[in-house]
């Protein structure tokens, strides 16, 4: 795990943290946003993971993807967790966004949720 025995400097732990609270609003924004904007983001990082072949927030917090090293991989083993990293790769890369896509449009368009910050009339 990168960085597990040298200290973050500032501008590393600011993207770091903003990776995260974009991380975690990847799973609670159905909750918060409208499912067009979210459908919006889940696209951009999926077209990321495509043309990129990585996540771009990753080298700013000095996350190294080698040994399959993702973001996900990373927060679960600092707290003790480990999973197949490649297996947690390829979930990711591949079906994450696009299953909290689904939910979102079910969430809203089918169950009918109004999220908490709602544009629509």
């Amino acid at each position: 795990m990168e960085n597990s025995t040298s200290q973050r400097t500032a501008p590393s732990y600011i993207w770091f943290v903003l990776h995260f609270v974009i991380t975690l609003l990847a799973w609670i924004g159905p909750f918060i946003f409208d499912w067009y904007l979210m459908i919006t983001a889940y696209c951009i990082v999926l077209l990321q993971f495509l043309v990129f072949n990585r996540c771009l927030m990753n080298v700013k917090h000095d996350l190294s993807e080698d040994e399959h090293m993702t973001f996900y991989a990373y927060l679960f083993e600092s707290v003790g967790i480990h999973f197949n990293r490649r297996k947690l790769k390829i979930f990711v890369r591949k079906w994450l966004y696009a299953c909290l896509g689904v939910f979102t449009l079910i969430l809203q368009l089918v169950l009918h949720y109004q999220p908490l910050l709602s544009l629509s009339l």
